[in-house]
């Protein structure tokens, strides 16, 4: 992972929509959903959701599988996985287990 590509992946999830969208498809991992039931989950109007999803897909975030007539999204746990090390990578001076071991982390993760 460079800066770049963080970059992107962190413009990509700039919007709430699609924080909302990519954070719904973690939780559907590994399956993912198809478009109509994510536009009903989060109550979106399809053509808003598509401009998200293609957006999220094209950044890499999101992958999509044609099923019939149905495209189906899943995220990119390999990419978040990666972002996530890249964020952590010089944590206390380059040794992250010893910051995860402090419960800052948790003190300040708590509230969703």
């Amino acid at each position: 992972m460079n800066k770049e590509l963080a970059t992107l992946l962190f413009e990509s999830l700039s919007s709430g929509v699609r924080l909302d969208v990519f954070r719904l498809l973690v939780k559907q991992a590994p399956t993912g959903l198809v478009a109509g039931v994510i536009a009903t989950e989060l109550t979106l109007p399809p053509t808003n959701l598509s401009f998200h999803l293609k957006a999220m897909t094209h950044a890499g975030l999101v992958n999509v599988t044609q099923e019939g007539r149905y495209l189906r999204y899943r995220a990119n746990l390999t990419v978040m996985q990666a972002l996530i090390d890249y964020l952590t990578a010089e944590c206390c001076t380059g040794h992250p287990e010893l910051c995860l071991d402090t419960g800052e982390v948790s003190a300040c993760c708590d509230s969703d």
